[in-house]
């Protein structure tokens, strides 16, 4: 495993902790997690969007990607090959999404891809889960 990929799958897992959500704000980890997403190396891709969804169900954290630029970034994801990227995308749209950000998140094309994740329970339950999770809690309020 490449170095970056290392430190960037080591910060992914200290991002799980809510202990640490402070010191990833202070040491601008959130914005490397963004950095990872635009790489063209799909684990630093995957590393990325999992330390977004690991530490964005904190508030603070999540208004600090999304004022880096991250909504767009983490919808890209979702067109991902790499699973595990696609389930972390799911996951931090979930967590991400609310009323100042709704906009940009529930775009018909997003709800689309989503609403196909959703449906897709024999390809996997996990994407599935999520998607309806998220349309759940988003959607079915429009």
């Amino acid at each position: 495993m490449e170095t970056k990929e290392r430190i960037a799958a080591n910060l992914a897992n200290f991002a799980y902790d809510p202990y640490n959500y402070n010191f990833l704000r202070q040491l601008n980890v959130l914005e490397l997690f963004l950095d990872c997403i635009t790489e063209s190396n799909e684990k630093l891709v995957e590393f990325g969007i999992g330390g977004i969804c690991n530490s964005c169900v904190d508030r603070e954290n999540a208004a600090v990607i999304t004022s880096c630029g991250g909504i767009p970034l983490i919808i890209q994801c979702l067109s991902s090959p790499v699973r595990n990227t696609v389930n972390y995308a799911l996951g931090a749209l979930y967590y991400i999404c609310n009323e100042s950000n709704k906009e940009e998140i529930v775009k018909p094309e997003v709800v689309d891809i989503i609403r196909r994740y959703a449906a897709a329970e024999s390809v996997s339950v996990s994407f599935s889960n999520l998607a309806k999770a998220f349309l759940d809690k988003h959607v079915s309020q429009i």
